[in-house]
């Protein structure tokens, strides 16, 4: 996970129950807990302050949802197609997103914490006024991925593309973007302050302090 970066990982039964996530619809404290949930699809769903703790997704498909204030723990999403979904203002505590596809996810003034998101697709997605603590991006595309005003510590990105991501009003002090690639970034020079980059990457935003570069 990188130096200094210990991330736990969620904490899933041995044996789980079978679970079918449209039984949720009709609980007045709607919550899945140490089950798992296997090919359900669940377009446009509206559940608020849904509780799930040791529950694993497998080739599921959430597309539109709104999961608001939504409390996460010990969850583990394998080859789920959660593009739109909105998870604003939640919880997101030892989760693992797997081979995902997550374009325009919304996770804004949400609290991640212990999160991995491993060769996703993280496009267009909002993680603006989060909170992410210990969490790490690997081998995922993070393009035009909304980042403003959001607090990053002990995150980490490794092989990720960052092309047109969006790191306004962000500090970046300690994070390495050094193996990520991009052709742009929306960034300050004040939020690159403590950022670790590559030779070839510090050409590029050279830029941003008005420098000319000889070749």
């Amino acid at each position: 996970m990188g130096k200094g970066l210990k991330i736990e990982s969620p904490k899933i039964l041995a044996n789980l129950s079978k679970a079918n996530f449209n039984d949720l619809y009709h609980e007045e404290e709607p919550q899945l807990i140490n089950c798992m949930v296997t090919g359900s699809r669940a377009d446009e769903v509206e559940i608020n302050k849904l509780i799930l703790s040791g529950v694993v997704f497998k080739n599921v498909t959430f597309l539109d949802a709104k999961l608001h204030r939504i409390d996460m723990t010990d969850v583990v999403f394998e080859n789920c197609d959660l593009s739109n979904t909105r998870f604003s203002e939640g919880i997101i505590h030892r989760v693992s997103f797997r081979d995902c596809k997550l374009m325009g996810v919304d996770f804004s003034d949400a609290n991640l914490g212990n999160v991995t998101f491993e060769n996703c697709m993280v496009n267009f997605s909002e993680f603006v006024d989060a909170s992410l603590k210990q969490v790490a991006f690997q081998q995922s595309t993070l393009q035009n991925a909304n980042f403003y005003d959001s607090k990053l510590t002990k995150v980490k990105l490794t092989e990720c593309d960052l092309n047109d991501a969006h790191f306004e009003q962000t500090l970046l002090k300690g994070i390495d973007i050094s193996t990520c690639r991009f052709e742009r970034l929306n960034v300050s020079i004040e939020s690159l302050a403590g950022c670790e980059v590559s030779p070839e990457q510090a050409l590029g935003f050279a830029s941003l302090i008005g420098l000319k570069v000889k070749q």
